[in-house]
């Protein structure tokens, strides 16, 4: 059973840095694409980056935010510095095209969500 789960959300203060890390658990073979969204309403993308590396941004977070990944381990994180209080929200992790051991087919998969605040 594949399971991701997050860490590093709280609160901090404008200017401050967290950072955010999600392991993906379970016979896990390859993982396409992972990143982070967040409900501002919706599922918004914040970054994502692919098992080679590449990495897209959305625009607000762009020169603050930085995601990177750790293929042995089926990790991801995000270093989020210059925090501003538009930032806050829910935190989630995403696993693009997840493929178990044995399956031919990739899913998706989303963490339980971390809560980031940032206060003014």
């Amino acid at each position: 059973q594949v399971q991701l789960v997050e860490s590093g959300g709280g609160l901090v203060q404008a200017g401050g840095s967290l950072r955010l890390s999600c392991a993906a658990s379970g016979s896990i073979f390859s993982i396409n694409t992972m990143g982070w969204y967040r409900r501002a309403p919706g599922k918004q993308l914040v970054a994502a980056i692919t098992s080679g590396g590449m990495t897209n941004y959305a625009d607000s977070v762009k020169g603050r935010f930085t995601i990177s990944r750790d293929n042995a381990k089926n990790t991801v994180y995000l270093q989020m510095n210059s925090l501003k209080p538009e930032d806050t929200a829910v935190y989630y992790c995403h696993a693009d095209g997840l493929r178990t051991v044995g399956s031919p087919y990739g899913y998706d998969y989303w963490g339980q969500g971390t809560q980031v605040t940032v206060s003014a």
